[in-house]
């Protein structure tokens, strides 16, 4: 198979950065789902990956640059998984920070040469102490590739 090794891209540290959810846009995204905002603060669960991807200091077409992906090609989410330590409120500020975990080089009968990429996100208090971790694993299709 060409290319036989994706780009060494893990332990590749994302510049992370912040993110706090008001209570409003936490009520405003309950109402679309319709659903009740918490009574106590915590904001929906949801945000684990909305506050996640949005503050990990790098857009999505810049995440896949680093893997020397195009958006262009159709990445696909795989999964991402969300690991709660703590409770994650409104109207907190939160740091985000992350590092890309592995790409690596795959064959799918479907969708012929890819790319499994792995990466955790870790959203922690002003103080530092973590709140939740998510791992996202991406599928980029290599279609230059057979």
């Amino acid at each position: 198979m060409a290319g036989e090794h994706p780009p060494e891209v893990a332990g590749t540290r994302l510049p992370g950065g912040e993110y706090r959810i008001s209570s409003e846009e936490n009520r405003a995204l309950c109402e679309a789902l319709f659903t009740q905002p918490a009574a106590d603060g915590r904001a929906h669960e949801i945000y684990s990956y909305i506050a996640t991807q949005s503050g990990m200091g790098v857009s999505v077409d810049g995440l896949l640059a680093i893997c020397e992906f195009d958006a262009a090609d159709g990445p696909m989410l795989g999964s991402s998984n969300s690991r709660f330590v703590g409770t994650l409120q409104t109207d907190v500020t939160y740091r985000i920070h992350g590092t890309i975990l592995s790409l690596t080089r795959k064959q799918s009968k479907k969708l012929g040469v890819m790319d499994v990429l792995e990466y955790r996100l870790t959203l922690e208090s002003q103080s530092g102490e973590p709140v939740l971790e998510v791992t996202n694993t991406w599928i980029l299709p290599r279609r230059n590739l057979t």
